[in-house]
């Protein structure tokens, strides 16, 4: 997955380090107690130079998401997207991801452990594809996972590090049964999202998604209905029953790393005809031209980095 570390740098409260000198004590209260918070962000090369996606909506989802777990980031906002912007050109990347992550240091341990150093790290590298590249037009499989997602509400909109074991359980699940992604269900029964991503799907031209409640409000997930609104596609946020994604005329997964994907095929069998949909494609069209500086009435979405 990473490629020439001995040359990248990561950069880490406050100065560049080596990527391989790059850190974290054993005793960190973060790896035993998932008392940190993170980001995914992607970079994309435009011909005006790399362009992060919606910088500063991540910047300050990072910033809400400390605050609820109690953590003050030691810098500002603008600090930290002006770091994002300088990790991608320190490494010479013209596109890429970016994991912003903030964590507690080695101070103390245990649950009553407080005043604890809170650390910054921000790394960037390469990010070609996170699924098979034709899966952006023959579609990906999933399965409905037996793990459902979290029971406390705290992680709705927010990427807190220990509320993710019933992700990766549930990816791996999928993987296991020879499927890509997952389906997790939410505590009352109804659809929540993918192990990572947000789920939409279509039926008679309307676009429907799972309420915010119980599933991340994922940015990718946001631009998608904007997109879908400004082409006047109807859309729906409403509680989705497993079954309304059984009969589905089309469904697509939305997020940072898979962007738009179609889901064409569920516990083994096709949703509908088995083809990404005519909806999927427009938005994965309009999607395509956005993150790549090419529609200039979204360009507040980009941030240059040089």
């Amino acid at each position: 997955m990473f490629a020439d570390t001995e040359k990248k740098l990561i950069w880490k409260n406050g100065s560049f380090e080596k990527w391989n000198d790059a850190n974290v004590h054993i005793l960190s209260h973060t790896l035993h107690y998932g008392t940190g918070v993170f980001e995914g962000v992607r970079a994309y090369e435009t011909s005006a130079g790399p362009a992060i996606f919606r910088l500063e909506e991540h910047t300050k989802r990072l910033f809400d998401a400390a605050e609820k777990i109690n953590i003050k980031i030691p810098f500002s906002e603008d600090e930290i997207n002006n770091v994002q912007c300088e990790v991608l050109n320190k490494n010479n990347l013209d596109e890429g991801y970016i994991r912003p992550i903030v964590y507690l240091g080695n101070e103390g341990l245990g649950l009553r452990a407080k005043d604890l150093s809170v650390n910054v790290a921000i790394a960037a590298w390469e990010w070609p594809s996170y699924m098979d590249p034709q899966a952006k037009k023959n579609g990906i499989s999933v399965i409905k996972s037996s793990h459902r997602q979290y029971e406390n509400p705290l992680h709705s909109g927010h990427k807190i590090i220990g509320t993710y074991f019933s992700n990766t359980m549930a990816l791996h699940e999928a993987i296991d049964n020879g499927a890509d992604e997952a389906i997790m269900m939410d505590k009352n029964g109804f659809i929540s999202e993918g192990s990572g991503e947000n789920i939409f799907l279509v039926k008679n031209n309307i676009v429907f998604t799972p309420t915010i409640d119980h599933c991340l409000n994922g940015i990718t997930r946001q631009s998608v209905i904007q997109i879908a609104n400004d082409f006047d596609i109807e859309v729906s946020e409403k509680n989705i029953k497993f079954e309304e994604l059984v009969d589905a005329d089309e469904a697509f997964f939305t997020g940072t790393a898979v962007e738009i994907t179609p889901v064409t095929t569920l516990n083994g069998k096709y949703i509908n005809n088995g083809k990404r949909g005519k909806i999927t494609k427009k938005l994965q069209e309009a999607f395509q031209e956005i993150i790549s500086g090419k529609n200039s009435s979204y360009n507040s979405w980009l941030t240059y980095t040089r």
